[in-house]
C-alpha cells in the first residue's frame, strides 16, 4: 500500500555524521523525534524531543532480534510490553488503553474482533526490507476511537518501529561494518559532557554462511513458510533450507517465490533440488499451486 501524499508524512533517516541517531523529520526538515540506539551489550534505544532533548520513551531488550521488548514512556512513566506474536509472519504486538494493536511490516492495526482491524499507521519500505524510509499516522482512523493519550500511543507506534530498523540491522548488515551506535566519542545524550572515552566493544561474531545465512535471511523477512530466494547464496543452500522446512510435520506446505525477475531461474532450480532431496529422504513434494508473472514465479507444495 501506498503512502498518502495528502498525509502529514515523517521521513526517517540516519545523520549523517554520526549513525547511532536517527532522525524523524516532516516535509519541511523540522525534526519531530530523535532516536538514539545505546552502546553496550543489551539492546537500548531513547526517543526524546530534539528541541528540549526532553526524553520521551524508551526501548529496551536482552538483544536486538529478542522476541519481546518493553517500550518506557516518561512524564507521566508508563510501560509497554512488545511482543513477536507472528508465527508464519512478521506481526508485533502492544496494547493501549485497553486497546490491542498489531505491527504487521509496513502497517500498524488496531484490532477489533470480531470487526475488522483499522489501519492507524502507514510505512514506505524497500523491497523485502524492514528499512522504513517513511512512516504516516492515520489520525483520521484514531479519531474514530476514545483514545485519552494520543500523543502517548503515537509515541509507541513510532519507537516500535524503530526497534524493527535495528532488527534489521542486525539481520544485514555486513560484519565489517562497525555497530550504528558505535561512534567513537559520541557519548549518549545525558552524558555530552562526560570525560573519557567509551569501553571497547566485543568483536562481531563471524558472518554466517550456507544454510544458515539463508536461515537468517528469512528469520528477518519472518515468513517462516515463504521463502524469497535472492542473489545470496547458492541454490543448493536454499534447497537445502527448504527441504528443512518440509522436514517439521507442522509445516504443511511451503512457498518459494523470487525476489525479482532476475532470480525466477534460480526460483526453479532451487524448486527443482529441493525435490530431489526429498526423494533422497524417501519424501515426495506434490505441487498444490503454481504461479506465474513477469517479475515473480513461485510454487507452493504439500509435503
Amino acid at each position: 500500500m501506498s503512502l498518502d501524499q495528502n498525509l502529514f508524512t515523517l521521513t526517517i533517516a540516519p545523520q549523517a555524521d554520526d549513525p547511532a541517531f536517527v532522525d524523524l523529520a516532516d516535509a519541511s526538515g523540522t525534526v519531530h523525534y530523535r532516536k538514539q540506539r545505546i552502546p553496550g551489550t543489551a539492546y537500548h534505544i531513547n526517543v526524546f524531543e530534539p528541541l528540549s532533548e526532553a526524553l520521551l520513551a524508551s526501548a529496551s531488550a536482552p538483544g536486538a532480534t529478542s522476541k519481546h521488548k518493553t517500550i518506557e514512556l516518561f512524564n507521566p512513566s508508563l510501560s509497554v510490553p512488545l511482543d513477536s506474536v507472528g508465527t508464519l509472519s512478521f506481526k508485533w504486538a502492544f496494547s493501549w488503553e485497553g486497546h490491542d494493536f498489531e505491527w504487521k511490516r509496513e502497517e500498524c492495526y488496531m484490532l477489533r474482533k470480531p470487526d475488522p482491524a483499522v489501519l492507524v499507521a502507514l510505512t514506505k519500505e524497500p523491497p523485502g526490507k524492514l528499512k522504513t524510509s517513511a512512516v504516516q499516522i492515520l489520525d483520521y482512523n484514531l479519531n474514530r476511537f476514545d483514545i485519552a493519550d494520543r500523543k502517548g500511543l503515537e509515541i509507541v507506534i513510532l519507537t516500535a518501529l524503530l526497534t524493527f530498523h535495528d532488527l534489521n540491522e542486525t539481520y544485514h548488515v555486513p560484519a565489517d561494518t562497525p555497530p550504528a551506535y558505535a561512534t567513537p566519542g559520541q557519548p549518549p545524550v545525558a552524558q555530552r559532557k562526560a570525560s573519557g572515552s567509551a569501553p571497547d566493544l566485543p568483536p562481531r561474531p563471524a558472518p554466517k554462511t550456507g544454510v544458515d545465512r539463508v536461515a537468517e535471511i528469512q528469520a528477518m523477512r519472518g515468513e517462516v513458510n515463504e521463502i524469497t530466494v535472492e542473489d545470496e547464496c547458492d541454490v543448493d543452500d536454499w534447497a537445502a533450507y527448504a527441504a528443512n522446512l518440509l522436514e517439521d510435520d507442522a509445516m504443511l506446505f511451503i512457498t518459494v517465490r523470487s525476489a525479482g525477475a532476475g532470480q525466477v531461474p534460480k526460483v526453479l532450480q532451487v524448486v527443482e533440488q529441493t525435490k530431489r532431496i526429498r526423494h533422497k529422504r524417501g519424501a515426495y513434494l506434490q505441487p498444490c499451486d503454481a504461479f506465474w508473472g513477469p517479475d515473480l514465479e513461485h510454487r507452493s507444495y504439500r509435503s
